[in-house]
């Protein structure tokens, strides 16, 4: 757990990182920070991991150039809980948000929780959000107030409102009504009322979203932001939450070979992540740490638009009905891609197994601008900056994985980690891409599985086994150390009550809200812009 002070290993390490562990003169500016988060992305999407996957040259580029994590999890296995977490470094049982936020939420990450933005932004810090939220747009929880100088993106995710080309999806879902006379044709798990906004600030620029030219736009803004900032002289925090590999899938030409559909829209978002890449080096190799991950595992319920699990398939579950990625507790639901991009700092080339967390980048990328953690509440994350310099490959003793919509009540604790092993107090599985749904069961004694021999989660430990006994009581201990401390920490709870008025909507008098410059380009000339308020 955090402290609300700079650490020692914070002090040394911002001194090396100022002055550098050769330098001959102190640098007089702190680094600049990019945190690229893809969505719904599989542990095995990236070559650098997965030999089977092609696509992804860039990245795999990113991991020679700087180190893979293969042991780095999300803090949930779902949208806003993991958001949440990434942003105040607390999981979703300390930070409130334990589900996802809807379009017509009046609520969103409770307000008394710092975020890492408004932190960097008092440590003298440029923010920019470009991408998705969904931690909540209406009024004080948008992100334009929760410490970013700078948003252009989409509110929740790009599924959750109609556009004029939707892209490929399971079910396909149809187009937004042009006219207020057309039939709505409803169609399970589509938004077919209210076309898809995209913000810029507190600004809709556009209703409903082009898709197809999102990756492209996102690219651009994030390009602009970091050329602004360091026009300004200031360092810079940029975090890109990319709507890849989410569904819908909008791949920029008709899929051939490999892969398909996705296979092509994973060389899209390849591609992007090259450019920022680029985009950040021309500043000066050095200058800028760039951390790429997951916010979870991939949407198996979408078949063959769904990502890559690897080796971390849920045997196990899979045999009992269900799926083992996304919304659940199995290493396919949490265990995500990351790579860390320094040079000169993070050594290249270099693979860590490091229990390490997406909760640990707020408090390392606190620790390395020189800030201090907010007093009076306690952290999940870890600085772990001695792991990303490669002084140390120690990461977290203990990892807690919440349930997050597959079993068990959202947000609360009922697996967890410890060194190699990992208990299951509940388990379940999501909605399969058969359909089939793996059915919540409770284990006590916990279901324990040796991930150094079994990977696959495929044969839990004997519970009359020496190795079971042995670890039996240091697994007790643990969860129930975390849940007392939980228990006595500063607590909030996010407000997920909902009002048809808090949906964004560009212009009312229109059918589904449409803007009425929304078809005249990226750029938007004419504009008929609704303030969020």
């Amino acid at each position: 757990m955090g402290t609300p002070s700079l650490s020692p290993w914070a002090v040394l390490v911002l001194s090396l990182v100022l002055v550098g562990p050769w330098a001959p003169c102190v640098v007089s500016r702190q680094p600049n920070f990019i945190v690229i988060l893809a969505d719904d992305v599989g542990w095995g999407d990236l070559g650098a991991n997965w030999a089977e996957t092609k696509e992804t040259p860039h990245l795999d580029q990113l991991a020679a150039e700087g180190t893979r994590f293969v042991d780095f999890h999300s803090a949930a296995s779902t949208c806003s809980p993991s958001r949440a977490s990434l942003l105040t470094g607390r999981l979703g049982v300390r930070n409130g948000v334990t589900h996802n936020f809807a379009i017509s939420s009046l609520g969103g990450l409770p307000l008394n929780e710092t975020t890492l933005a408004e932190l960097l932004r008092e440590a003298g810090y440029s923010t920019g959000a470009i991408g998705k939220w969904h931690l909540g747009h209406h009024g004080r929880h948008h992100p334009s107030s929760r410490g970013f100088d700078y948003y252009f993106g989409i509110p929740y995710s790009h599924d959750m409102g109609c556009t004029d080309n939707p892209g490929y999806n399971l079910p396909p879902c149809p187009p937004c009504p042009q006219h207020s006379t057309a039939a709505r044709v409803a169609r399970k798990d589509c938004y077919t009322e209210v076309a898809l906004p995209l913000y810029e600030n507190l600004t809709i620029v556009q209703q409903p979203v082009e898709l197809d030219s999102l990756a492209r736009r996102y690219t651009e803004e994030a390009a602009r932001f970091i050329q602004r900032a360091s026009d300004s002289g200031r360092p810079f925090f940029l975090y890109l939450a990319l709507a890849h590999m989410h569904v819908p899938l909008t791949p920029p030409l008709p899929p051939a070979l490999g892969r398909g559909i996705y296979g092509a829209s994973l060389g899209e978002m390849d591609a992007l992540v090259g450019r920022i890449k680029e985009v950040a080096d021309s500043l000066g190799k050095g200058s800028t740490l760039l951390w790429f991950t997951g916010d979870n595992g991939p949407w198996a319920q979408k078949c063959e638009l769904a990502g890559r699990l690897g080796p971390f398939v849920g045997a196990w579950q899979r045999q009992r009905g269900g799926s083992s990625a996304k919304q659940t507790t199995w290493e396919g639901g949490h265990r995500v891609p990351a790579l860390v991009y320094w040079p000169g700092h993070v050594p290249a080339g270099r693979t860590s197994h490091a229990l390490l967390s997406i909760l640990d980048i707020f408090p390392t990328l606190v620790a390395l601008a020189g800030a201090a953690l907010p007093p009076n509440r306690r952290f999940d994350g870890l600085d772990v900056s001695p792991v990303l310099f490669g002084w140390s490959d120690v990461g977290h003793k203990v990892l807690l994985h919440p349930n997050s919509g597959a079993a068990g009540k959202v947000g609360e604790i009922e697996a967890l980690r410890l060194a190699q092993y990992k208990a299951f107090y509940t388990t379940g599985g999501a909605v399969a891409c058969d359909g089939s749904i793996g059915p919540a069961e409770q284990h006590q004694p916990p279901l324990v599985f040796n991930l150094d021999r079994d990977i696959q989660e495929q044969k839990p430990l004997d519970v009359a086994s020496r190795e079971y006994q042995a670890v039996l009581p240091a697994i007790s201990r643990a969860y129930a150390q975390a849940l007392e401390d939980i228990a006595a920490d500063n607590v909030s709870v996010a407000d997920y009550s909902q009002d048809p008025a808090a949906i964004p909507c560009c212009n009312v008098q229109h059918v589904g809200c449409r803007c009425h410059g929304a078809t005249q380009g990226p750029h938007m000339e004419k504009r008929t812009p609704r303030l969020c308020l």
